[in-house]
């Protein structure tokens, strides 16, 4: 192993056992985004209900901030763990008069930054869009790959960062990365450097401090080109590597959710 790759699985190591003191601290934005009129009523269950402030127990509004961000195993229960970790987040949003909190007010994700969670701003930047197997971003050639090489350009890890954040704090989420070529070269080329491809962005996530158990990799070679091989505009889109977080909803990642 290089030493930047040391130094830098040390960094992200030394990162962890900060962001596991806590789950609230691991948390880096809020999702205000349920509970409006019109959307669906929020129903509370678990040991933990009785333990949350009136506040987030009597509204929808409330109920709502307690599911989208603190079921941390999805298993729609409020455990006491859980209830504890968005009592005290709703304490230092709200302050000392929480029963004035003004929920209109947060009608936006609302960043804190604090370490360990993930980058909400960054992730709506990949431009993830909605696909059957859940939200997928694309990522091209160029912004991974020299030409026709599985190695990764310096910049690659910064570019990855901010999914190595959102899965490292997400760690119940599966991925699935898909390879693709254009149609240049035969078959068994493009199918091998699609393999090479995948697997490289699946190792640079891995040295970030993601299981890789968590991933799925898959070479198509030129199979599903998204445009025609036609020309060199083409084929550029065709040249790219697909990361789809398997069963979440893209509009999760939406600016203003």
């Amino acid at each position: 192993m290089s030493t930047r790759i040391k130094l830098l699985t040390a960094a992200l190591a030394a990162a962890a056992m900060l962001a596991g003191a806590s789950p609230a601290a691991a948390q880096r934005s809020w999702d205000w985004g349920g509970g409006r009129p019109g959307d669906r009523d929020y129903g509370l269950i678990g040991a933990g209900v009785p333990i949350l402030f009136p506040e987030l127990r009597a509204t929808n509004r409330g109920r709502a901030f307690v599911m989208r961000n603190f079921d941390f195993n999805r298993d729609g229960r409020v455990s006491p763990r859980e209830a504890d970790a968005a009592n005290r987040a709703f304490a230092e949003i709200a302050g000392p008069r929480r029963e004035r909190f003004d929920w209109n007010s947060r009608d936006h994700i609302v960043a804190v930054v604090t370490p360990g969670g993930w980058d909400h701003r960054a992730m709506h930047g990949y431009g993830f869009r909605q696909t059957p197997r859940g939200a997928t971003l694309r990522l091209q050639e160029d912004v991974l790959f020299k030409t026709d090489s599985a190695e990764l350009r310096p910049g690659a890890i910064e570019t990855l960062k901010p999914l190595a954040g959102y899965l490292r704090s997400e760690p119940g989420v599966r991925v699935s990365i898909d390879g693709y070529t254009d149609s240049r070269g035969t078959d068994a080329h493009n199918q091998a450097l699609s393999e090479r491809r995948a697997d490289s962005v699946r190792a640079a996530l891995d040295t970030m401090g993601v299981t890789r158990a968590r991933f799925t990799v898959i070479g198509h070679g030129e199979r599903d080109p998204v445009v025609a091989n036609t020309s060199d505009v083409g084929m550029r889109q065709n040249r790219r590597v697909e990361v789809t977080l398997l069963g979440q909803r893209a509009d999760r990642f939406a600016r203003d959710n």
